[in-house]
């Protein structure tokens, strides 16, 4: 590819969610909990879960082919596949060598990133630079994930929160001027403690957090995770807006991850942006980790809520603890 200067943007969107529903009327069922209890705390109705022994792969690949096909380009024409995930069906090989292999993208190269929830943010800053060195053309980027298989099901105060489901984005050369026109990325590893999901190896406070037999799961403090998500999202808004020479008033929809709705609404009061800036839908999904934001931002696309330079921000926090974000004017 050349290095001629272009803009870098999203040249086509794809979701992919399991048809198991888990609402939470079958929740109640499971645990000490009610409907009234979880909507009140996170706003969340259902969510959407893997059947057993459902590789989660197969979400990615729908998610990838529905993307490819919406930017117009095959899968030949994929330079690289970054799959953004937590919940990998393997640890080798990858899961983008995985999607890479079943969706035919022989000429691309592949790996696997985890940022938690801001996986895909970091997935879309990692594809820029690609592309603005002309080293790449086309980048594919899939969030899978699938946290009902890390979730403890006799823990209500984290049970009731996490859904499955993939979203995926073609990244590519826009026209100048369209496209991310900045980002912000970070982490603070101190902090790294309050969100954790054990794999080879736990120490000893980490397994005493866990009740059940069952220690490979996910934990979190939802109350230290709550305040740094409102603070860290807020920021990472105002930073890409204020770096792209904008202000609130230019921006058309803020799509923040999906976690719960009251970060959502705190983040947004810290802002000072109405409800009617924000793209919502952790009501029928729950949170589904890294494929929070690329899923939601594909809703709002299909509901006519983006089109052509309409100028957009994506924000995200997750485990790490890690957030990112990005202004886009949306060259689609």
């Amino acid at each position: 590819m050349s290095s001629e200067k272009t803009g870098v943007g999203i040249l086509g969107l794809g979701k992919s969610l399991p048809e198991k529903v888990l609402t939470n009327s079958d929740l109640e069922k499971m645990v000490d909990t009610s409907d009234e209890w979880i909507v009140k705390r996170t706003g969340i109705q259902k969510r959407r879960l893997l059947e057993k022994n459902q590789p989660l792969y197969e979400l990615g690949v729908d998610a990838a082919n529905k993307a490819m096909a919406d930017a117009g380009i095959t899968a030949e024409e994929i330079d690289l596949v970054i799959v953004t995930t937590e919940t990998p069906d393997y640890l080798a090989p990858s899961m983008a060598c995985i999607i890479q292999g079943k969706i035919g993208a022989k000429n691309a190269a592949a790996f696997d990133l985890n940022a938690a929830c801001s996986g895909f943010m970091y997935a879309l800053t990692v594809a820029k630079q690609f592309i603005d060195t002309g080293f790449y053309k086309h980048i594919l980027i899939v969030a899978c994930e699938g946290l009902s298989r890390v979730v403890d099901w006799k823990d209500r105060a984290t049970c009731v929160l996490f859904g499955d489901g993939a979203g995926a984005a073609v990244v590519g050369p826009v026209e100048q001027g369209y496209g991310i026109q900045a980002i912000e990325m970070g982490a603070d590893g101190t902090m790294g403690h309050n969100i954790t999901i054990p794999c080879l190896y736990m120490n000893e406070e980490d397994a005493a957090k866990r009740e059940h037999e069952n220690k490979n799961v996910i934990w979190m403090d939802g109350s230290e995770v709550f305040k740094f998500a409102v603070r860290t999202m807020a920021y990472a808004s105002e930073k890409v807006i204020a770096d792209s020479n904008l202000t609130l008033d230019d921006i058309k929809l803020i799509i923040p991850h999906q976690a719960n709705s009251r970060i959502i609404e705190g983040a947004a009061k810290r802002l000072g942006v109405p409800e009617s800036k924000v793209y919502v839908n952790v009501q029928e999904y729950g949170n589904i980790s890294s494929a929070c934001i690329p899923i939601a931002l594909n809703e709002a696309v299909e509901k006519g809520l983006v089109s052509k330079g309409d100028n957009i921000v994506l924000v995200g926090f997750g485990g790490g603890l890690t957030w990112a974000s990005s202004m886009i004017r949306w060259g689609k």
